[in-house]
């Protein structure tokens, strides 16, 4: 990272993979002895994970120190163009992140009605979860994921990658690996994503956009989760309209991708 440069924007382009890279092996390392420290921290998986992610914020901290300029990146997001894009962005994704679950959901309706002793392939049965597990992982989720993904994904490695393959390898090879730490079912959608970030950071050179995009798909998604709407959502007679929309979200965000690298490559 270059200390001289002022501008935030700009210093954010400037910290590199490595220097990320041993930041988390360091996190990693303190993390195991806040863990060792503490009693009772190394027993919780998600408790264990909320020193480790703020290690890693603490190092952007300190690697974007003294710069100016998040301001007003922060006044563009309520420019009307932009939060129509924000909000647009959001929902073709969310609702493509239903696609995978809305097939299985009709392979189990289809199969169900052939064979109704068959048990189904997904459970709609609500997880108990404690009030304390659920604050820790909405924690996670909501505030944690949002900033420090997109610091990572698209404000170093996309940004350091581009330089040495290109915008488009840069934005494929980011969102795969973006992509890869997410669920099996929700890769796909994960990787569409990341194409979509990387193209709203490109387009504005403002990582508070895509950090917005993300937390408000992050928040949704772990409200949908705690209500329990799957049980609506992925259910007769509900399905089949979920099973479209999903199908329609995607072919929008396929057509928004082509679009917009079009443009940003013409």
């Amino acid at each position: 990272m270059d200390f001289d440069v002022t501008d935030f924007n700009v210093r954010l382009r400037t910290i590199r993979i490595r220097e990320v890279i041993l930041a988390i092996i360091i996190a990693f390392v303190l993390a195991i002895v806040v863990a060792i420290v503490i009693p009772g921290i190394g027993d919780n998986e998600d408790l264990i994970m909320m020193p480790l992610l703020i290690f890693i914020l603490l190092f952007f901290v300190w690697a974007l120190r003294g710069t100016y300029g998040l301001g007003n990146n922060f006044s563009k997001l309520f420019e009307r163009d932009n939060r129509r894009e924000i909000l647009y962005i959001f929902l073709i994704n969310i609702l493509f992140a239903f696609v995978v679950v809305a097939f299985f959901s009709s392979f189990d309706v289809l199969y169900g009605s052939l064979y109704p002793d068959s048990v189904p392939m997904l459970d709609f049965t609500p997880e108990s979860m404690d009030s304390f597990t659920f604050l820790l992982e909405a924690i996670s989720s909501i505030i944690f994921a949002p900033i420090l993904e997109e610091l990572i994904f698209r404000g170093v490695l996309f940004n350091r990658l581009k330089i040495r393959t290109g915008v488009i390898a840069a934005m494929l090879i980011s969102s795969t690996i973006f992509a890869l730490g997410h669920e099996f079912g929700g890769i796909i959608s994960a990787f569409l994503f990341g194409m979509c970030m990387c193209i709203i950071y490109l387009k504005t050179d403002n990582i508070l956009m895509t950090m917005s995009i993300h937390f408000i798909n992050n928040l949704v998604a772990v409200f949908l989760e705690a209500g329990n709407l799957d049980a609506f959502l992925f259910q007769m007679p509900f399905l089949p309209i979920t099973l479209l929309v999903s199908v329609i979200s995607g072919l929008l965000i396929i057509l928004y991708i082509f679009k917009e690298i079009k443009l940003l490559t013409a």
